[in-house]
C-alpha cells in the first residue's frame, strides 16, 4: 500500500511532489528546505534592501528543518526517533561543516536507534523564492504498527 501525504503544517514543497509517501511500514519523505508554511523568507537569512543575502545561519535554517520534518513525521502516523535514514544536502561544507555536525548531533545523539547519513555537497537548492538556501534534509522513517492504516 502507498500514500502520499501533504501536511497541512509544514512548508509547502516548492515543486509538484507530495512531502511524502508511504509505502507498507516505511515513509519516504521528499526533500525538505528550512521555509515556514506561507512564507518565502529563510530563517536566518540576512538580506540587504535589494533582497540580495549578505549572510545566513546554518544553525536556524537546520533548526527549522528539523521542525518541518518533525511536523511531517506526525502528521503521517510517525515520529522523530523512527528516522532510520537521513541524506543531508549542504551547499558550502568548507563554511559549515563544523556546525552542521555539532547541531546534527543535538537532534541525532549516538545511540543504538542513531539513523545512517549520507551528506553531500550540491552548488544549489531549490528554494521558491529569490533566497538560497544552504541545507535541505531527506529522511526516510518507520511507521509503528499501531499509526498503519
Amino acid at each position: 500500500m502507498t500514500d502520499s501525504i501533504r501536511s497541512t503544517r509544514a512548508a509547502e514543497p516548492v515543486g509538484p511532489y507530495p512531502h511524502a509517501r508511504r509505502a507498507g511500514n516505511l515513509l519516504f519523505l521528499s526533500g525538505v528546505g528550512p521555509r515556514k508554511r506561507g512564507s518565502k523568507d529563510i530563517p536566518g537569512a540576512v538580506v540587504d534592501a535589494a533582497g540580495n543575502l549578505i549572510d545566513y545561519s546554518i544553525e536556524a535554517e537546520m533548526r527549522s528543518c528539523f521542525e518541518n520534518i518533525k511536523t511531517i513525521l506526525e502528521e503521517a502516523g510517525s515520529r522523530w526517533e523512527n528516522i532510520v535514514d537521513v541524506q543531508v544536502f549542504l551547499t558550502d561544507m568548507k563554511r559549515d561543516w563544523a556546525n552542521y555536525n555539532r547541531i546534527y548531533g543535538e537532534f541525532f545523539p549516538a545511540g543504538p536507534n542513531q539513523p545512517t547519513r549520507t551528506t553531500i555537497e550540491v552548488k544549489a537548492l531549490p528554494t521558491g523564492g529569490n533566497t538560497p538556501i544552504h541545507f535541505e534534509i531527506k529522511v526516510v522513517a518507520t511507521i509503528p504498527p499501531e499509526a498503519q492504516r
